[in-house]
């Protein structure tokens, strides 16, 4: 944004007086100020939207990665605990007997 100093405004409000007039001003601020509201609801307007697409994309990317896990291993999670209750080994073996209700309470 530009830079403006109270000095700057002052100036640029005596300028405005002299060319426009105090007759007209308050309908030319006015006016301004109409237009301003417009470009910065336009503006948010577009921000939001632009938002909105970037979330669907990155949506829509972890969808296609989740989909792309599923197929590469369906059951790679209920696999590898049934392997562990099956099979356990020595470092599985206390985790096994505590779900299995068999394991010592540690305090």
């Amino acid at each position: 944004m530009t830079d403006l100093s109270w000095t700057h405004l002052l100036i640029l409000m005596v300028v405005a007086l002299v060319v426009i007039g105090p007759k007209d001003l308050p309908r030319v601020m006015r006016t301004l100020g109409r237009w301003t509201g417009q470009v910065r609801a336009m503006a948010e307007q577009f921000r939001r939207n632009f938002d909105d697409m970037a979330r669907e994309s990155e949506l829509q990317e972890l969808r296609e990665q989740v989909n792309a896990l599923k197929s590469e291993r369906p059951l790679a999670d209920i696999e590898e605990h049934a392997q562990r209750i099956l099979d356990p080994g020595p470092v599985d073996a206390p985790i096994v007997n505590r779900e299995q209700g068999q394991g010592e309470k540690l305090e």
